[in-house]
């Protein structure tokens, strides 16, 4: 489990590709403190488990389904990435509950300073836009960001400068594709009523609250 706060931004030294699936080389430092393998190190918001350490970084395995569901597949070396840590039980969740599990890509619409700000907008699936909701949270790139808008075919997010310094998000041009993973929450409620994440909305009637006992 992680919190979407980006501990360091990391370098792809190496992008071995065998198939559909592949193994990533990423130079970094900050997140090797306490890393062994078999640890999970979440890579532009991917959980993926860590397979062997280096003196300057670290490798991981990416399996088919991950680079289906992802970004990874696109990355090339020299490429930037987001890295953290595992959350560890006693640390504190500066962010929200991120999984580590890509619900689906979404693309960099455009980029508007506002002061000290930069607005960034994504378009997005509307199956998963359904799961995405105003002052809510959402993890881009592995990064916990507030949604500050929704519409019918993306949303916005605000990003504070600590955040444009910290993470590579400002680093994307307009097309470019990023992770995306709703609030975990979310996803739970639309299973329970009824639904997988992706379903089609069926709404609440009465007949519908009659049979849960709520009336």
């Amino acid at each position: 489990m992680f919190t979407g706060i980006v501990e360091e931004v990391g370098r792809v030294q190496r992008v071995t590709a065998g198939g559909r699936a592949g193994e990533l080389c990423i130079r970094c430092s900050r997140v090797l403190e306490g890393s062994k393998i078999g640890d999970s190190i979440a890579v532009n918001g991917v959980c993926l488990t860590v397979t062997a350490l280096l003196p300057d970084g670290f490798t991981a395995d990416v399996m088919p389904e991950t680079l289906r569901r992802s970004s990874l597949g696109a990355l090339q070396t020299g490429d930037g990435v987001n890295l953290e840590r595992a959350m560890p039980a006693d640390g504190r969740f500066g962010g929200h509950i991120v999984s580590g599990h890509i619900d689906g890509l979404g693309r960099v619409a455009s980029f508007r300073r506002e002061e000290n700000a930069v607005w960034l907008s994504i378009a997005a699936d509307p199956a998963l836009l359904r799961l995405v909701v105003e002052k809510g949270s959402i993890a881009i790139d592995g990064v916990s960001l507030t949604v500050a808008a929704v519409s019918d075919a993306g949303f916005q997010v605000s990003i504070i400068p600590h955040t444009a310094k910290e993470t590579i998000l400002l680093q994307k041009k307009a097309g470019d594709g990023v992770n995306l993973e709703t609030d975990i929450v979310g996803k739970y409620v639309a299973r329970l009523l009824g639904g997988g994440a992706c379903a089609p909305a069926k709404g609440i009637d009465m007949d519908f609250l009659a049979e849960h006992g709520f009336c």
